[in-house]
């Protein structure tokens, strides 16, 4: 037998909750008659409702955050408290099959590090999120050189080691699967998708739409700075840079000159460029050895 093989008394399962009762217990009954896990770690991000009760009840290890810290700050507090050689992340909701956690440990033990649980068509989510969701997927694409099939999925299994190198990046708030994924390409690990269906989730969702719409460009810019810069920064520059020689050749033959809009946007493209190649020593530095 592998040493690396994973079974299901070397998983741990956690799963950040706030004001998820509603649609916690039944998630509970289906994820313990799935597997014998080693534990299952409730994290109560700072309920107001009975999530920790009903998490109890069901035999689950009980996190509980005094006031609300995000669903980062929950995911983090679970990671420390496992035990077990592979954690589960899955969603309180009711959104994410526990029958489904067998096929990510299936793709773990063929060698990979990290296994997420991809989104299929189908999956409930609304348009905006889904057509964010896509170009967040291409661009990390492009970011990382390997195909990226649903970067901001919570539904993952990976080996507890190495997602703990990592914690220190991991942000308080909702980008964490983002955060994750992009840090473990950028070290060199190997990461997998599982196809899931995603259904409607159980209760009312806490993402806003003009937090999300921030959120939004946030994300964009962390998959930039996460793990390549100067892959982002670059075309900007070359695009600022073609730009000011397209006008600085009108102005030159229709008036004869060199114009303040040239010389911004030349004096932009520079910049830009080196933004990104600062950015690129400092992404280096954010995942040297011994940190």
């Amino acid at each position: 037998m592998s040493k690396n093989l994973v079974l299901e008394s070397d998983v741990s399962i956690v799963i950040p909750a706030k004001n998820e009762a509603v649609g916690l217990a039944g998630m509970l009954e289906k994820l313990m008659s799935a597997g014998r896990w080693k534990e299952v770690i409730v994290v109560d991000d700072g309920s107001t409702d009975e999530t920790a009760a009903v998490a109890e009840a069901a035999g689950c290890v009980v996190k509980r955050h005094p006031y609300s810290k995000g669903n980062g700050a929950a995911i983090k507090n679970g990671a420390r408290s496992a035990t077990g050689d592979v954690i589960v992340f899955m969603d309180g909701d009711g959104q994410h099959n526990p029958a489904d956690i067998q096929r990510l440990l299936t793709r773990l033990n063929e060698g990979y590090d990290l296994v997420v649980g991809a989104r299929q068509k189908g999956s409930q989510a609304s348009v905006g999120r889904g057509a964010a969701n896509v170009f967040y997927n291409r661009l990390a694409t492009y970011m990382t050189g390997h195909k990226v099939e649903d970067l901001t999925s919570g539904f993952r299994a990976v080996r507890a080691d190495k997602f703990r190198e990592f914690l220190y990046l991991l942000p308080n708030g909702f980008s964490y699967p983002t955060t994750s994924t992009m840090a473990f390409f950028r070290a060199g690990y190997s990461v997998a998708y599982e196809p899931i269906h995603a259904a409607q989730r159980v209760g009312k969702s806490h993402i806003k739409p003009l937090k999300d719409g921030v959120r939004f460009l946030l994300i964009i810019f962390k998959i930039g700075t996460l793990y390549s810069p100067l892959k982002l920064f670059a075309p900007i520059a070359a695009l600022a840079f073609l730009l000011a020689s397209v006008w600085y050749g009108y102005t030159l033959s229709a008036f004869g000159r060199f114009t303040n809009m040239s010389a911004l946007l030349y004096t932009g493209s520079a910049m830009v460029f080196l933004m990104g190649l600062i950015s690129e020593q400092i992404t280096a530095l954010m995942y040297r050895e011994g940190r």
